[in-house]
C-alpha cells in the first residue's frame, strides 16, 4: 500500500478566520494521511461502536496509538466538532455499553442508529491482547464486563452520520516524527504488561 506524502504541518486557513460561538470538542485522529473530509462509511462495521469515523479527545492518546508502516508517515489530524444540534449518546463502562459493543462485533442491527455521535470508553480488548478470552462466549456476561473494566478508561468519539461529519471542522495535520513516538510506544508496552498481569490474576481467581 502506498501513502501520499504529507507536509509536516498543514492547516486550514479558512477555519482560523471562523469564529466558533457554539460548544465544540477538540478531537484527534491518527493515520497515514491528511483527512480533511472524513468518510463515515470507510471503517469496519464490526468495530466497537459500529461503522463510523473514530476520534480521540486526547492528543497524547492519539500519539501513543499511532501506527507505523514502511513507506508511510504517521499523521496526526486535528479537528473541532461543533456539537450544536447533534444527537449524542454517551456511554460509561456499564451493561448497556457492553451489550452495544458485542452486538456491533456480531454485526447486528445498530440499536442506537438515531444518534449522530457516540462517545464512550474503548473496550480494553481493543487496545490489548486478551487472547480472545472475553469474546470466546465461555464467560458469563457479568464476568466479561468485569474484565473489560480492568485498566484505564480511554474515550472514543465516533461520528455516525453525515450530519456529524459536516460539523467536524479540519484544523491541521502534522507528520509525527518516529523518534518522538518512542516514549509513547514505551508507555503503551508498559501499560499492556501491567494490564495483562492484572487480567491473568483476575481470570485465575475466577477459575479457582
Amino acid at each position: 500500500m502506498t501513502c501520499s506524502r504529507t507536509p509536516t504541518i498543514q492547516k486550514a486557513s479558512y477555519f482560523s478566520r471562523r469564529k466558533i460561538d457554539t460548544e465544540n470538542l477538540r478531537l484527534y485522529h491518527t493515520g497515514f494521511l491528511t483527512i480533511e473530509h472524513p468518510d463515515i462509511h470507510y471503517g469496519r462495521s464490526n468495530a466497537d461502536f459500529g461503522q463510523g469515523f473514530y476520534l480521540s479527545d486526547s492528543e497524547a492518546f492519539s500519539k501513543r496509538w499511532a501506527k507505523q508502516r514502511k513507506g508511510c508517515d504517521a499523521v496526526l489530524n486535528t479537528y473541532d466538532l461543533i456539537t450544536e444540534g447533534l444527537n449524542i449518546k454517551r456511554f460509561t463502562r456499564d451493561k448497556e455499553w457492553f451489550g452495544y459493543i458485542f452486538r456491533n462485533r456480531s454485526i447486528q442491527p445498530d440499536t442506537f442508529a438515531e444518534y449522530d455521535v457516540i462517545i464512550g470508553p474503548i473496550a480494553n480488548d481493543t487496545l490489548y491482547d486478551t487472547f480472545g478470552i472475553i469474546t470466546s462466549g465461555l464467560l458469563s456476561e457479568k464476568f466479561a464486563l468485569e474484565l473489560l473494566q480492568i485498566g484505564a478508561a480511554y474515550t472514543q468519539i465516533v461520528l455516525k452520520t453525515e450530519k456529524a461529519a459536516s460539523q467536524l471542522h479540519f484544523l491541521s495535520s502534522e507528520v509525527l516524527n518516529p523518534e518522538t513516538l518512542i516514549p509513547y510506544q514505551k508507555a503503551v508496552k508498559d501499560e499492556e504488561k501491567a494490564f495483562q498481569q492484572t487480567f491473568a490474576e483476575r481470570l485465575s481467581q475466577e477459575e479457582l
